[in-house]
């Protein structure tokens, strides 16, 4: 193990989540070719992920304030090393916290439009369910002003977004499915090669059919309720 890297793992058990544990991080991501960089990247990210679990679980007894630094270290930590998923993950458990402790301190209330923003980043990287369940957090947030016009062009494009991520969640899951069947196949066919090639392709084929025949008749649906809408 390298010094910067000894250094980092000191700090980071240590508690120490500023600033200059993050330059010391940096330190860390500095490689003469790619191949380096990569492995560097990969094995920075399995530290993190090992330590930032322990650490977010000893600040149960912290205060709403300090808990937040230390996910928002744990956020740019995981930017930093270009780890989306974590840092997605960490951002959506911080979101989370201010939502729960909003009650007491009224300063921690997450706006509709955070959620909103962070439903576009969920949904730019492929989680689909987190950028649906966040657009309904937004709707919820906007939804207990005083007055809401349920027709206003805000409320309209939080929807659209939220229809969005359910669609391409089901299309995944079709893909899934498919990709699943494909697996089984595949195993089943080497445990017996006298199986039919032309079986397992038509038996996805069909999965991917199902799943297109669904969105059509979604976007049938859609398609007859704007032309009552332009009727009425």
């Amino acid at each position: 193990m390298s010094t910067s890297f000894l250094l980092l793992l000191h700090r980071i058990k240590n508690r120490r989540f500023d600033d200059k544990t993050l330059q010391v991080l940096n330190w860390n991501l500095v490689s003469k070719d790619v191949k380096s960089s990569l492995e560097a990247r990969s094995s920075l990210r399995e530290t993190l992920r090992n330590e930032s679990l322990p650490a977010i679980r000893d600040a149960v007894h912290k205060t709403v304030e300090e808990k937040l630094l230390i996910l928002e270290f744990f956020i740019q930590a995981f930017a930093l090393i270009g780890d989306v998923e974590s840092c997605l993950a960490l951002k959506y458990e911080g979101l989370l916290l201010r939502e729960v402790k909003c009650g007491t301190c009224h300063w921690l209330q997450v706006s509709h439009t955070e959620w909103i923003n962070f439903s576009h980043q969920a949904l730019h990287y492929g989680f689909y369910s987190i950028a649906k369940l966040s657009c309904e957090k937004a709707l919820v947030c906007f939804q207990k002003k005083d007055f809401v016009d349920e027709e206003s062009l805000t409320v309209q494009n939080m929807k659209r977004l939220r229809d969005h991520s359910v669609k391409l969640l089901d299309s995944g899951c079709v893909q899934a499915q498919a990709a699943e069947y494909l697996k089984k196949k595949l195993l089943a066919k080497r445990k017996n090669p006298c199986s039919s090639a032309g079986e397992t392709k038509s038996v996805a084929s069909s999965l991917f059919r199902d799943g297109i025949k669904k969105r059509n008749v979604q976007k049938l649906i859609e398609h007859q309720r704007m032309q009552q809408n332009n009727v009425l």
